[in-house]
């Protein structure tokens, strides 16, 4: 049908910029006398099509010209991108928009097309927040999110570790990870993250600021995670860890528990393997490696191994003395 044939030219010209005609006419399987026809009738209904003449010509769409027939709006089209996961749209505030751009979508895709988006939906389900901790609360998500897309500099009241300071921030990007929301900053000429639910105060200011060239929100991202992890695992522990314990180290201890079991020794005769497993200070290591209870072994590093019998030790006594 011609109808199919123009809009197909014309989201040709939108999302490969200009074209010649025998290209065109290669694309749509047509001749270069039909593609002629096909743009004087494009131009006659209104849509902006500029003729490039000389040997780099072509057709292209006047700059800044989109068709709008697929009827959504900016804010919908924004919230595609989050359409598997419902729970972090409608704490960005995106929610009902979310649920119209959907029903947009399904509503313009072929019959069968639909039916199939509808079993996706019916069979797949993301839940971003981890087990057992209740989601951040974030009052201040939504303005934030404005201020980055937006590039609006904010002014903020932020709790840490050290104690409650004033910032002034140029907001670059947001990152869910684990069911817990961040802001990624410049403040103090240098990238910072920031966990949204520490914000105390959120003042938007009318003021807008320049993106730094070439920053990369994925690549910081990755960067910063490796450095932090790097920061954290300060020592290595060696153990020895019965069959239940290896089920356990990838749930205790996440990825670097299921590497520590990449590197296994061989079982004995128990079944018991030796892991090299990598762990934070010694008071947060003697803490976490407690919780596999006799379903390991300390070997060393001896201060540790030590450690952990002296708290053996402590508990051993403190139960034994009775309630």
């Amino acid at each position: 049908m011609r109808a199919d044939r123009l809009l197909s030219l014309l989201l040709l010209l939108q999302n490969r910029g200009r074209m010649t005609a025998p290209a065109l006419a290669a694309e749509l399987e047509v001749s270069v006398r039909t593609v002629y026809r096909d743009i004087e009738a494009l131009g006659a209904s209104g849509v902006p099509v500029l003729t490039d003449r000389g040997p780099a010509g072509g057709y292209r769409l006047m700059d800044g010209y989109r068709t709008r027939l697929t009827g959504f709006t900016d804010a919908e089209a924004d919230s595609l991108f989050l359409a598997g996961a419902p729970g972090p749209a409608r704490d960005l505030g995106l929610g009902a928009v979310l649920t119209t751009a959907r029903l947009k979508l399904q509503a313009a895709l072929p019959a069968e097309l639909a039916e199939r988006t509808r079993r996706v939906q019916d069979r797949f389900h993301l839940d971003a927040p981890a087990w057992f901790r209740d989601a951040d609360p974030v009052p201040y998500l939504a303005p934030v999110a404005q201020a980055v897309w937006e590039q609006r500099v904010l002014r903020a009241h932020y709790r840490r570790w050290g104690g409650e300071v004033h910032r002034e921030l140029h907001p670059l990007g947001i990152v869910l990870k684990g069911g817990i929301w961040y802001l990624v900053a410049l403040a103090e000429e240098a990238v910072r993250t920031y966990r949204i639910s520490r914000l105390l105060a959120v003042d938007t200011t009318g003021e807008v600021f320049e993106r730094p060239a070439g920053f990369d929100l994925a690549a910081y991202w990755e960067e910063s995670s490796q450095r932090l992890t790097a920061m954290l695992h300060q020592g290595t522990a060696r153990l020895r860890i019965s069959p239940r314990a290896q089920r356990l180290l990838p749930m205790q201890f996440g990825a670097a528990g299921t590497r520590a079991l990449d590197g296994a020794g061989p079982p004995d005769h128990e079944g018991w393997v030796h892991v090299e497993l990598p762990v934070e200070t010694e008071a947060v290591a003697v803490g976490d490696l407690l919780r596999l209870g006799a379903e390991a072994e300390v070997l060393g590093p001896p201060e540790l191994r030590q450690a952990i019998a002296h708290a053996v030790a402590v508990l051993a006594h403190r139960y034994a003395a009775g309630p």
